[in-house]
């Protein structure tokens, strides 16, 4: 299983603070596909132990990380599907695990599952998009959750980690009916806990955050921004009250669920509802139908059995 690129900060002494190359080669865009998550496991165990800090980073130039494999998550069984989950769950969680920070650098697409890997992350750091040959202003990429809109949920944390980085009614809204930020969105919500002026500095942007982190990171086997901690949980609590009455449908359903279950049970407890809702709506005529659906369009062709 050959790692990804780990870049450190100096050639020689201390590492510094080094960032992590997500790539597939030959493919403009990074998928989780299981092959990718194993990668990613072997990589973090070359992170140098007494490195300052971790960036994550990617070298697709069309997105951060697309999301996860649809095509997978079809495919496998549900005993499969759960061990799938549950494998990225433990790979993810080992970015909350470190000694010390972390930050996501996102220049471009984070969607589903990406976006939960990021959020692994103790920082999100943003970059405005890259602009066009022409040098006009980058259409601004989409950030957020769109499972719902597929009649599944997120099925890696995202339901307890995106309303503890904006607003929590805003955030669980998204998460429900799948409706992903533009990058403005995103960054006008405070979603990013910085911002580079450009792509080419966004790296050097997200280890300036990294040195900028004084006090020691919590690692308690759980992300150090999700929402059962003590500073969000209650504004949490109050928004999904809020909001509950307004949402409906399955994967919606889902989402609250998973929420409740956190601010109830916990970080964990939280991750078994998500993989269990989600194992189920995949299975469903509206989750099986969405996503073919999906397929024929990414495909520039018509569903199966549809004129």
């Amino acid at each position: 299983m050959e790692p990804f690129r780990i870049d450190r900060e100096h050639a020689e002494g201390p590492p510094g603070i080094v960032v992590l190359w997500l790539e597939q080669p030959g493919k403009p865009v990074v998928v989780l596909d299981e092959d990718l998550i194993r990668r990613l496991d072997a990589t973090l165990d070359l992170v140098p132990s007494d490195a300052q800090g971790l960036v994550v980073a990617s070298a697709a130039p069309r997105a951060f990380v697309a999301g996860a494999d649809l095509k997978a998550i079809m495919a496998l069984d549900d005993a499969q599907l759960h061990a799938y989950l549950e494998f990225g769950s433990r790979v993810f969680g080992r970015l909350a695990s470190f000694p010390f920070p972390t930050a996501a650098a996102i220049h471009a697409a984070a969607l589903g599952g990406g976006l939960e890997l990021a959020m692994h992350c103790d920082g999100l750091i943003g970059s405005p998009p890259a602009p066009r040959e022409d040098g006009s202003p980058g259409r601004p990429y989409p950030v957020g959750l769109p499972e719902a809109g597929l009649s599944i949920c997120p099925g890696w944390g995202g339901t307890n980690l995106l309303p503890a980085r904006l607003d929590p009614a805003e955030a669980i809204r998204r998460t429900a009916s799948g409706t992903p930020m533009t990058y403005d969105d995103a960054a006008g919500h405070g979603l990013f806990d910085a911002v580079a002026p450009t792509t080419e500095t966004l790296i050097e942007t997200a280890r300036d955050w990294i040195r900028g982190q004084k006090d020691p990171i919590s690692r308690d086997g759980s992300p150090s921004r999700w929402i059962g901690r003590r500073e969000v949980s209650a504004s949490v609590l109050q928004a999904v009250d809020a909001v509950r009455g307004e949402l409906s449908g399955d994967p919606a359903s889902a989402v609250v669920e998973a929420v409740d279950t956190g601010l109830a049970k916990g970080w964990q407890a939280s991750l078994a509802v998500e993989r269990e809702r989600l194992v189920w709506l995949r299975s469903q005529p509206a989750g099986k139908g969405a996503i073919e659906a999906f397929f024929a369009k990414s495909a520039g062709a018509k569903p199966a059995g549809k004129s």
